[in-house]
């Protein structure tokens, strides 16, 4: 745009307001959505990974592209957890988008993204996962016309650079030392230990660990809700010279008293993370006072502006969030990577890891997060073409 000077005697020249007359005759037109496809994906894992007791060597996810009038198209993925039950399966996610979400989209505006998530809502209000996938693909493809980073819509990154955060599972003692300074080496900075409730073989896998990563390392703990009160606070002592940086979720998701308890006495940084699963839970959560951390990624949101809604509201309560989920195909992981360079309230390593864990990818360029950290994507949109050949061979 710009200003030529008003013509007011005795007035300095304010300017005067002209209409543009270069704008982009592109983003001057309304388009409208005209085709909606979903994929149910199944992408084999490089290894059998057990969390929480449920093991599995396949993730199952929703691949979705919405196409406009135009020709723009934006894509998305949602990551259903392999505790998750029915109706929040990724086949029925599919179901939801290809049969009552995607044709009730056809002709509203991709940009109106309050408007496609309210809709989206109203049909499918038990599965928040087919909302935050239509959802994300909307604001891709607007992104895309506009020529700006996901990031950039978002209001703008803080971050040059974003770190991520390794794991080990709930190995022997020396397995997972040697696991942990592989990390390490790779250039992680900081590391998930998964324990159950065992206290002895719990601290003794944190205890190697610790040793052969030295101080520098920043360590996590992860029980995925297997422990009760005493159990959790019998393993807070064991682990208490360790220098633990917090311990997620030692207790089941609906026991905020619990958690509430192990975080007053057992000394250690509490995450909530199963205990979150939208807005109003964290909102139970802060009231609650029973976390330092909180977890959840954009799928767990509900959805990309949900999500950027809930980290406004823990950095308010003063609490620092880990974003992110651990089974995903590139899509939903960058779009979590942008999120989380919004906001340095947001703890660095981000465990939107799910690339390290699949064999392959359905995206045109595989994202490679294997060093631990990547500088800052700069899109447009997602900055994620999808390889169609791929998305074919891996479409269930």
């Amino acid at each position: 745009m710009r200003l030529e000077s008003g013509a007011i005697p005795g007035k300095a020249h304010l300017g005067t307001y002209v209409a543009p007359q270069t704008l982009d005759e592109e983003l001057k037109v309304t388009v409208k959505i005209s085709q909606v496809d979903v994929f149910n994906v199944g992408m084999p894992l490089v290894d059998t990974f057990t969390s929480g007791g449920v093991s599995k060597n396949i993730t199952k996810c929703v691949v979705v592209r919405v196409t406009a009038t135009d020709g723009a198209a934006g894509i998305s993925s949602i990551d259903p957890s392999s505790k998750a039950v029915s109706p929040n399966t990724a086949p029925e996610l599919t179901v939801a988008i290809q049969k009552l979400v995607g044709p009730a989209l056809i002709g509203e505006d991709p940009g109106n993204v309050n408007r496609i998530v309210e809709l989206a809502s109203k049909l499918a209000p038990t599965q928040p996962g087919a909302s935050a996938g239509v959802e994300l693909a909307c604001v891709d493809l607007i992104c895309r016309r506009m020529g700006v980073a996901l990031h950039d819509y978002l209001g703008g990154a803080v971050l040059d650079r974003v770190l991520f955060n390794g794991w080990v599972g709930e190995l022997p003692a020396d397995e997972a030392a040697v696991e942990a300074k592989r990390w390490q080496d790779a250039g992680f900075k900081s590391l998930k230990i998964k324990v159950g409730n065992e206290v002895d073989k719990d601290s003794n896998r944190v205890a190697a660990v610790r040793d052969a990563v030295g101080s520098d390392m920043k360590l996590r703990m992860d029980a995925n809700q297997q422990c009760n009160v005493s159990q959790a606070l019998a393993l807070c002592h064991a682990v208490k010279s360790c220098d633990m940086q917090l311990f997620e979720q030692p207790t089941p998701k609906d026991d905020l008293e619990g958690l509430a308890q192990v975080r007053k006495e057992g000394g250690l940084p509490i995450m909530a993370d199963e205990s979150i699963s939208d807005h109003q839970s964290l909102i139970r959560v802060i009231k609650a006072d029973c976390a330092d951390f909180v977890k959840f990624g954009i799928k767990q949101a509900g959805g990309l502006l949900s999500s950027a809604r809930m980290l406004a509201t823990a950095e308010a309560a003063g609490l620092p969030v880990v974003l992110g989920h651990g089974f995903g195909l590139d899509l939903s992981t960058m779009a979590e990577i942008m999120l989380g360079a919004t906001s340095r309230n947001v703890v660095p390593g981000l465990e939107c890891v799910g690339p390290l864990k699949v064999v392959d990818t359905v995206a045109a360029t595989r994202l490679d997060i294997s060093r631990g950290s990547i500088p800052l994507p700069s899109g447009p949109g997602l900055g994620i073409d999808l390889d169609d050949e791929k998305l074919a061979q891996y479409t269930v």
